[in-house]
């Protein structure tokens, strides 16, 4: 059996068969991180600050950038690259998404904080001069280039400017996100060699159609040939794991993939600001995959 299938069988034996409804709410644990509140000054240790690229600054596109409580000018550190979900996201437990890079928690509940530089990357529309909410481009256009753009960019300019490993540079998301870290981490080839490994959190690129140019598995599966041997950790809500590995596992049968539940019902990425079984392994997955080598 495969060891990514015996973690999620040893921390959840039930995974395959409990639906999100049936797993507690987020809510009945205390969190014991709270994301720092974002401010528009200058990007500092402890810090999480409101950015623009240059050639943004007149119009309403920007990103977000948390430089860890360990942070120090020339050390060089990873950095974990965020997607946010879809915007006007709501369910019957209280979830929502708002798709703006500030409403992201991945990032800093698998850091604590510290150890990682962390940048939330916007998605844009079709013009490339605004925020698009919901998925990327516009709805008569689907358009992911301006998005990759302005991604590829951001990266660079924080590693260069603020310590960030370029060899250490995961790439994470939730919901629309982790559909993300395939559709637009392994869109081309220029894109894909940014990151060293993905951390997707419900849903999953060829999994199921969307409503965007592309979704389907064939198309999907072009994307995943640029993965190579690198790591992903795959995780959601109820059975959203499983599915994903059953999808998964006959086309890349040798491949380093993670699946796991977190444990919780919600569809709400505040699960990582809460202790649980499923961050503990998180988290031990980024440690080895981002360790100093």
């Amino acid at each position: 059996m495969k060891r990514a299938t015996l973690l999620l069988l040893a921390l959840l034996p039930c995974a395959f068969a409990v639906t999100a409804a049936e797993q507690p709410d987020i809510r009945t644990v205390p969190a014991d991180l709270v994301v720092p509140s974002l401010t528009g000054g200058k990007a500092a240790a402890g810090q999480r600050v409101k950015q623009t690229l240059p050639g943004f600054q007149s119009t309403p596109v920007y990103h977000v950038l948390y430089l860890p409580t360990d942070w120090k000018p020339g050390a060089k550190l990873p950095v974990l690259v965020e997607f946010a979900g879809n915007g006007g996201y709501s369910n019957a437990f209280g979830d929502i998404s708002t798709g703006r890079p500030e409403g992201s928690n991945l990032g800093y509940g698998l850091s604590a904080g510290r150890g990682f530089l962390w940048l939330c990357v916007p998605y844009l529309n079709a013009a490339g001069n605004d925020l698009a909410l919901t998925w990327w481009g516009d709805a008569a256009k689907r358009d992911p280039q301006p998005t990759l753009k302005y991604c590829r960019e951001a990266v660079q300019r924080v590693c260069r400017e603020f310590g960030g490993d370029e060899a250490r540079v995961v790439l994470c998301g939730f919901s629309r996100g982790a559909i993300a870290c395939n559709y637009l981490g392994l869109h081309d080839d220029e894109t894909a060699r940014l990151w060293c490994s993905f951390f997707a959190y419900s849903h999953y690129d060829g999994v199921r159609q969307w409503p965007y140019p592309g979704s389907d598995r064939a198309a999907a599966l072009t994307r995943l040939q640029r993965l190579g041997n690198r790591p992903q950790f795959i995780c959601g809500e109820g059975g959203n794991a499983a599915e994903t590995e059953k999808y998964l596992r006959p086309l890349l049968p040798d491949a380093n993939l993670t699946f796991l539940s977190t444990g919780f019902r919600n569809h709400n990425d505040a699960w990582t600001l809460r202790p649980s079984p499923a961050r503990d392994a998180a988290r031990q997955w980024l440690a080895r995959g981002t360790a100093a080598k």
